[in-house]
């Protein structure tokens, strides 16, 4: 199966899953058996698939084939090429190829002159007078062509303003941009790419990142910090003719491999294979040379051999395009396809099938919980009238004293319920201090001024990396709130569960290690590109001070973001199966004590009132066998496991 073929059918997977959750919702909507809480953690989780995106980046120096592979890979049905593809560097920017339904096909371009604004690209892209846009004809090759070629348009400009706007220059061309013979510096018109057409693959949610070589993928700090960290796969290229160089070595060390904790979805493609075909060695040399290159290259890399695919993305190309199968095999091009459809595609489905069942278990859980517990309360209201039958004015009047004695029982542990409500209110208030924007906001302004007031670079140094140590502490007393709040709850559901026969669960943990690994990693990256004893001696401070606040601090802000919206959430859910059980126990008082003073006002609506309470209980049970068909509706749709009984009940359906 081919990586389009593959990619279609996690498309139709991820469908067939949204349309599943959908059913669950539209379910305890219709039923009234869901609340405010679960609808909205439902919608959620529906947008979340809905927008899923799969990102898959591109990184080499320059003329390694980066540009040619992608056509190859992706774009082959058009044609022709559709990236410009030719000798030396094509793309100057980072480049993202996507779709979202609704957008008009379009080349948007952001000059390069918007680095001296304090503002990141993913903030700038909600500013659309920010950007030059190139409308595409998305059916057409040839105009496709004309307008990508803007991405690699230059400009030639002083030293000084070459620096001003974040890039290294180097007489030497060794660590930065080689100034020309008239003392100019060579650099991008434009600061990044977004060329937005509807590909079939791109509709599906694909997002293809085209990245610039070592010189200029260093001077956009959020690409190396948020986008290549998060893309789901980093295609490392490098070229057959020249090997390992300096350059390469330097983009897999700072930005490829370093600090990944995991190597799924980081592959190396040696390409330009094709260069040994000479004609004057046979296949078998051929082949033998081929191994050597990729040995060699894991070894220099420090990688195994199997995450090495030698390639020729131009003869692939090519084959492609004229239906030669003979040639598309000798580029090798299906292999790292092959790679990238049993690597990159089964990890992001786990995680978005592990996601799915993670939320909607969770929800199904509390609602079968709820409908338990009517069915235990009507039944209890069914043992209750049927023990009345034949009994006398006195014993009635009991079962009702017996009812309010419960019933003040219940709301004298209500002043339990609201103590700790106050406590949880309290402690969420001290968590979200903690953890919440206001706090990050004041240590980003304190950190700011230590900055400017600093003199020298060890006060530069200790002011930023004072920066990751708050935050730190932060999480840190973020995690003994969370512990005690988890406490807290534990007890208190295990007291109504006893004391008033709730069917209650523990509440579920909420841990933070998510963000102190991305805290771990931003600092990893800061250290590698901000905190090194050259750039703190070179570097204005107040340059310094705007890198440092336009890369990390905003990269910190969207981690401490992500936390809050997970945290908020999580606080919501907690408490949610104890306040719907709560509610549903006073309900279920209230109705016993009305259906036995209805007994008591007239006997003869005892019968009928047994018989309600039978056609409720019944009810109820159907609507339990009717969720086990929705949550096995579900289970089948991500393709997990299907218990017994679950696959007996959808049968009786």
């Amino acid at each position: 199966m081919t990586l389009a073929e593959q990619f279609s059918a996690y498309s139709r997977w991820r469908g067939e899953t949204m349309d599943a959750v959908n059913r669950l919702r539209q379910w305890l909507t219709r039923n009234e058996v869901g609340d405010a809480q679960s609808d909205l953690r439902l919608q959620y989780l529906i947008d979340r698939l809905r927008d899923d995106k799969l990102t898959i980046a591109f990184v080499a120096e320059f003329s390694r084939g980066k540009s040619e592979l992608i056509n190859a890979i992706f774009f082959s049905d058009y044609g022709d090429r559709i990236l410009p593809s030719s000798a030396g560097r094509t793309t100057m920017c980072p480049t993202e190829l996507q779709w979202t339904a609704g957008d008009k096909p379009e080349l948007r371009l952001l000059p390069i002159a918007t680095r001296v604004i304090q503002a990141q690209v993913s903030e700038l892209k909600h500013q659309p007078d920010q950007w030059t846009v190139v409308p595409l004809q998305a059916g057409s090759a040839a105009e496709l062509q004309s307008a990508l070629t803007r991405v690699g348009e230059v400009q030639r400009v002083p030293r000084e303003e070459a620096e001003r706007l974040g890039f290294k220059v180097d007489p030497s061309g060794e660590d930065g941009l080689k100034p020309g013979s008239d003392g100019l510096i060579e650099i991008p018109s434009w600061r990044h790419a977004v060329i937005q057409f509807p590909h079939p693959l791109l509709e599906q949610g694909l997002v293809v990142l085209d990245t610039p070589g070592l010189n200029a993928i260093g001077a956009e700090p959020e690409l190396t910090l948020s986008l290549l960290p998060n893309a789901h796969a980093v295609l490392f290229i490098l070229a057959a003719d020249t090997g390992v160089t300096q350059s390469d070595m330097a983009v897999w060390r700072d930005y490829v491999s370093y600090g990944q904790r995991r190597q799924k979805g980081r592959l190396v493609v040696l390409n330009k294979i094709d260069g040994l075909w000479d004609g004057l060695r046979d296949d078998a040399r051929i082949e033998a040379e081929i191994s050597r290159q990729v040995r060699t290259v894991a070894e220099t890399l420090d990688v195994g051999a199997e995450v090495v695919f030698p390639v020729s993305a131009q003869k692939g190309l090519v084959a492609r395009i004229n239906g030669d199968a003979p040639l598309l095999g000798r580029s090798r091009l299906p292999e790292l396809e092959r790679a990238l459809t049993e690597d990159l595609l089964p990890m992001k489905q786990e995680i978005v099938r592990d996601n799915t069942l993670g939320e909607t278990q969770d929800l199904v859980r509390q609602v079968s919980t709820l409908i338990d517990a009517r069915v235990f309360g009507v039944r209890e209201q069914l043992q209750e009238l049927t023990d009345l039958r034949g009994k006398n004015q006195n014993v009635i009047e009991y079962m009702m004293r017996k009812i309010r004695i419960e019933k003040e029982e219940f709301e004298q542990g209500l002043q339990k319920y609201y103590a700790v409500r106050s406590v949880f209110s309290s402690l969420t208030n001290n968590l979200l201090a903690h953890l919440g924007l206001d706090a990050l906001r004041n240590e980003t302004r304190r950190t700011r001024e230590a900055m400017l007031e600093s003199s020298f670079s060890r006060g530069l140094r200790d002011a930023m990396e004072g920066f990751f140590a708050h935050l730190r502490g932060n999480l840190s007393q973020s995690t003994a709130e969370i512990a005690e709040i988890t406490r807290m709850l534990d007890s208190m559901y295990k007291r109504f569960s006893v004391e008033h026969g709730l069917q209650l669960t523990s509440p579920e943990a909420f841990s933070t290690q998510r963000y102190e690994a991305e805290l771990d990693r931003l600092e990893q990256a800061f250290n590698r590109q901000i905190n090194t004893t050259l750039t703190l001696v070179t570097t204005e401070k107040h340059t310094l001070t705007q890198k440092f606040f336009e890369t990390v601090a905003v990269q910190a802000r969207r981690t401490f973001e992500l936390a809050n919206r997970d945290v908020e959430q999580w606080l919501r859910a907690v408490m949610s199966p104890l306040e719907t059980q709560v509610r549903e126990y006073q309900l279920q008082l209230k109705r016993r004590l009305e259906s036995v003073k209805r007994i008591h006002q007239a006997t003869d609506t005892l019968e009928d009132r047994v018989e309600e309470l039978k056609q409720a209980e019944a009810g109820m049970l159907a609507l339990l066998e009717e969720l086990a068909v929705i949550e096995a509706g579900i289970l089948r749709a991500v393709g997990a496991e299907v218990p017994t009984e679950a696959v007996a009940n959808t049968r009786a359906a």
